[in-house]
């Protein structure tokens, strides 16, 4: 059962509502390397140099400053900088109730779980189910580690999901994209494509069918390298030539369906790992 990361409560009106905040998901899950020393195996720590003398700064000795213009900044004090930071809010404060269809998910940064606290059981399923039936979701204010956050409530299993979201400003506009000339589309073409989106498309999202082949490579890989036993690289040969005609793809890629779904359950990653050899011994950190 995870642990829950903070406190507060969800308010709007006179409605109050404690709830706890819950991480959606397991950082253990990603494989994190270490820098270490190519000599003995020793671990090394990051150290910062004055880039003007070379000289190496102690952390005692560091400000925070902020470049308002090439090469020139303004620097803060520790008292300065608690004066510009928000202070943490145990409330999550509902502004508005909008329609989720109306909450673009490019805004959609992290999301946490939130669970009711004790006595909050009975507010914090009305809440959820109101939302649920009126296909609305709500905007809120939050404020933690110095920050003020714009975030969203939706329903979810029967619970309220928190989903950080940006600023108006930290999102790009999609016209600074370049999309190319317009060009028609030829006759079918439109045809052709929704044929193949069909042929492979499902009512629902299952996210339990994929996994991190990388991450469980990776795994495999270094649980070798523990055993002590080397490992190198093999190189496939490059996928075939792409076919430039658009309309020649769509229907290559319609004919070959079932073929392409069994090619695909026996397809192997571009590069794969290839046990050689154990070695006798294995670089140990330095114990001085």
């Amino acid at each position: 059962m995870p642990r829950p990361i903070s406190t507060g409560n969800i308010s709007f009106g006179l409605v109050s509502i404690p709830v706890k905040m819950y991480p959606t998901a397991e950082s253990a899950a990603s494989i994190r390397f270490n820098m270490l020393d190519g000599e003995d195996g020793s671990r090394v720590k990051q150290q910062y140099i004055n880039v003007s003398t070379g000289e190496l700064v102690p952390r005692d000795r560091m400000v925070k400053g902020y470049e308002f213009a090439k090469g020139q900044y303004v620097t803060f004090t520790k008292e300065e900088l608690k004066a510009v930071m928000e202070r943490a809010s145990p409330s999550i404060e509902i502004t508005e109730f909008v329609p989720l269809d109306e909450v673009p998910s490019v805004y959609f940064d992290k999301t946490y779980f939130l669970g009711p606290e004790t006595g909050g059981e009975r507010a914090y399923l009305l809440l959820s189910e109101a939302m649920n039936q009126t296909g609305r979701v709500a905007i809120a204010r939050y404020a933690a580690r110095g920050k003020q956050y714009l975030v969203m409530l939706r329903p979810h299993e029967g619970g309220v999901l928190m989903q950080q979201l940006y600023y108006a400003d930290e999102v790009r506009s999609f016209s600074e994209i370049p999309l190319g000339d317009e060009k028609e589309l030829k006759e079918g073409e439109l045809e052709l494509a929704m044929q193949l989106i069909e042929q492979i498309a499902n009512e629902e999202f299952e996210p339990s069918k994929y996994e991190d082949e990388v991450r469980a490579r990776t795994r495999a890989i270094i649980e070798q390298k523990v055993q002590g036993e080397e490992v190198t690289e093999i190189e496939e040969e490059a996928p075939k030539a792409q076919i430039i005609d658009l309309m020649e793809a769509l229907k290559a890629s319609l004919s070959g369906g079932e073929a392409d779904e069994e090619a695909k359950s026996e397809r192997k990653p571009a590069k794969r790992a290839k046990t050689t050899k154990k070695r006798s011994t294995r670089k140990k950190a330095a114990s001085s």
